[in-house]
């Protein structure tokens, strides 16, 4: 993808990566916590909440939109095109942590001054969570067989994007938001 190979490496991760990054981080996040148990449930569980949105509005605003000329169609195949061209690269489904840190701090310096000083720590320890499960479903979406009737749906939600329509289905670990903004899929099954 790059002819530098050090920015060649920097596009491609294990996917365990992500989990070696941020478990810890997610752990420190809660150990800050000084308030009561209810209030960091809340907290957190709002943060996991937020990261669905976040997670709809930059595959379909973001990862999707194709900026003009020459530089647009490369910086967004380098983003997300080179996913939908190699759906099956096992280093190029989560995001590398060159760019997945960066975009942490941007997002933990964002929400601190919307949620507060000292909510921020549960609160962003859900969104990380979110993130993290995020990463790995894709990861299995693309590598693993799923037995359960849930899974399944989830997996093909997101086939369905790749392989029919990718100006739909946007939700990648959930398809709460495709169904809010009416981008999810018309699908009709054949009764036997």
């Amino acid at each position: 993808m790059f002819k530098a190979g050090w920015m060649e490496a920097l596009s491609k991760v294990h996917f365990t990566v992500p989990l070696f990054i941020f478990l810890p981080t997610i752990a420190w996040l809660l150990w800050q916590w000084e308030g009561t148990p209810g209030n960091l449930a809340f907290l957190f569980v709002a943060g996991l909440f937020v990261w669905t949105l976040t997670e709809y509005v930059l595959h379909r605003f973001l990862f999707h939109w194709v900026p003009p000329g020459k530089w647009g169609e490369r910086l967004h195949f380098v983003w997300h095109g080179v996913h939908h061209d190699y759906p099956n690269d096992r280093l190029r489904l989560v995001m590398p942590p060159s760019l997945s840190i960066p975009l942490a701090l941007l997002f933990f310096f964002a929400f601190k001054t919307l949620v507060g000083e000292h909510e921020i720590y549960p609160f962003f320890a859900g969104f990380l969570l979110g993130y993290l499960c995020y990463d790995m479903m894709h990861y299995a979406m693309h590598h693993l067989r799923w037995g359960h009737p849930f899974w399944q749906r989830i997996k093909q939600h997101h086939m369905l994007h790749h392989y029919q329509e990718n100006d739909r289905g946007f939700g990648v670990s959930n398809p709460l938001w495709d169904y809010v903004f009416n981008t999810t899929f018309k699908i009709t099954r054949k009764k036997s």
